[in-house]
């Protein structure tokens, strides 16, 4: 799955969001849990995804895999946070350290924003940098084209700088908020510099031979 500008994370008593089980933009009906005494829970509170519903068998009961539960305001199970899911075109192995990254945000945010440094450093080897310095590295994505703001962005949280830390290295002031910036930079940066590049020339190259014959000749021209 390639980023979504259309992602809607988890929320407790939103009517709908991206399951986190399914992944699918889905319609969630909110349930108390009661106790043997048919009294509510206080925070407990379950969430039932239509689509997880629709697509179980028709005999199947309603399991735990069709619902997430909430307590105290939070997600508990399936343990995941309310990040979108890793860019798709990312190397198989960030999107590893994306998904841990994300499975123990809510737990360690210190330890989520340090895998997210070494996703960082691990993307800008698959763009064709060294993967040694990220403030160098960065530097020469947007010489390429990376907006520098996201540049900028990096600044801000600290991935680099003269006071940064390596990449892994946990910093004692990152916070759930700095992590999930880190979420949002990662697959920003493989959707601008990996996913629109390829869709632009998978359209390209969708065009007729003739059309590209055209093309061809023109750019032969003007050169």
């Amino acid at each position: 799955m390639t980023e979504d500008a259309n992602y809607v994370p988890p929320e407790l008593d939103r009517s709908a969001f991206n399951c986190p089980r399914c992944g699918a933009y889905s319609a969630q009906f909110w349930s108390n849990v009661m106790d043997a005494s048919q009294k509510g829970i206080v925070g407990l509170k379950i969430a039932l995804c239509l689509h997880c519903a629709h697509n179980r068998n028709n005999d199947a009961p309603m399991t735990r895999g069709t619902f997430s539960i909430w307590f105290d305001e939070k997600m508990i199970e399936p343990d995941l946070s309310s990040v979108a899911p890793p860019n798709s075109d990312l190397e198989t192995e960030i999107i590893d350290d994306y998904n841990e990254a994300a499975s123990i945000l809510n737990k360690s945010p210190r330890g989520s924003a340090a895998l997210l440094r070494l996703c960082i450093q691990k993307l800008c080897k698959q763009l064709g940098e060294k993967g040694e310095h990220i403030n160098t590295d960065i530097g020469n994505l947007v010489k390429k084209g990376l907006p520098i703001q996201i540049q900028q962005a990096l600044d801000y949280v600290r991935v680099i700088g003269n006071n940064a830390l390596h990449p892994g290295q946990i910093d004692i002031k990152d916070n759930h908020t700095t992590a999930s910036t880190l979420f949002q930079l990662v697959n920003r940066i493989a959707s601008m510099m990996i996913t629109q590049p390829k869709l632009t020339q998978e359209l390209f190259c969708s065009l007729p031979d003739t059309i590209l014959e055209q093309i061809e000749k023109k750019r032969q021209i003007n050169l």
